[in-house]
């Protein structure tokens, strides 16, 4: 059947007829000169296909799955649609060349920048993590987060590149999950009240030690530091999208005063919360 497409382009999508189960054909063994045959063809064929039309257009149709390549200097060379949109950016020249510290909050980029370093150095072939990010509402959550390095033709390390994408149900049953999986609903839930984390490690049923331990292990940070980063950004949200005083924001999103409200969020984006709007409203 036909699905709808541009004008003049037709995409075709099939039923599936026949789901009976296959068995792959025997191979034939290849020869080494073969092997090496078919490598210079690949090498070949690869030099005539455009760079930035590739294989990593394919994570535009993958849902939940946000792709990215970076140069040595850490700056953005490709970025899926989904990955785009997350940052609101309409399309490829808004995000090109940007780095880790112009699109997050600093603790944030330098925890990715710290991960790219080994990479780069040849301290690690592959980084896989769980990492804190922000979902469509633009509250912390987790994602699986895998970086490769990217070599050129030399064998030298010239970038890195990754995914990012929500863990399904499976690994969410996975013990790093459950440990941490209830004080995450918790605290985004529940952020803009006045909450205490002892009384989210008594809601989970575990001790303040307890829960500091296994959040630092699945994040990196302690849940202390994931409801202040939570409340910013939720912070940020508000500062971009409204125009309410710094008291009200304060006050939506769990701050004791603007004076607090303030502090952390100058902590945590380099800049206070006035300035931050100054620049997104003026830009």
């Amino acid at each position: 059947m036909h699905s709808k497409a541009k004008p003049g382009i037709i995409v075709t999508t099939k039923m599936m007829r026949n789901a009976t189960p296959l068995k792959p054909r025997e191979r034939l063994q290849r020869s080494a000169a073969e092997i090496a045959r078919w490598k210079k063809e690949r090498e070949a064929w690869m030099a005539t296909l455009e760079p930035t039309l590739l294989f990593q257009r394919l994570f535009d149709h993958i849902p939940g799955v946000y792709f990215f390549a970076k140069n040595k200097a850490g700056h953005l060379m490709f970025a899926s649609q989904g990955l785009m949109q997350r940052y609101r950016m309409p399309d490829d020249s808004e995000i090109i060349g940007r780095t880790d510290f112009d699109l997050n909050p600093d603790t944030m980029a330098q925890a990715y920048v710290d991960d790219d370093k080994r990479l780069l150095a040849g301290k690690a072939e592959v980084v896989e993590r769980i990492e804190l990010w922000w979902d469509s509402q633009g509250i912390p959550d987790w994602f699986l987060v895998t970086k490769l390095p990217l070599y050129d033709k030399r064998g030298r390390v010239q970038g890195v590149m990754g995914t990012l994408r929500r863990p399904d149900e499976a690994e969410r049953s996975l013990p790093v999950f459950q440990t941490v999986a209830q004080a995450v609903e918790i605290i985004r839930r529940d952020f803009s009240k006045p909450l205490l984390i002892e009384e989210v490690a008594r809601s989970c049923g575990q001790s303040l030690r307890q829960l500091q331990r296994r959040f630092q292990s699945a994040f990196g940070i302690t849940p202390q530091e994931f409801l202040l980063k939570t409340r910013v950004l939720a912070a940020v949200r508000l500062l971009e999208e409204t125009t309410l005083s710094a008291s009200q924001i304060a006050s939506q999103c769990g701050f004791v005063d603007a004076s607090s409200f303030t502090q952390h969020f100058r902590k945590r984006t380099g800049e206070s919360p006035a300035a931050y709007r100054r620049m997104r409203t003026t830009i």
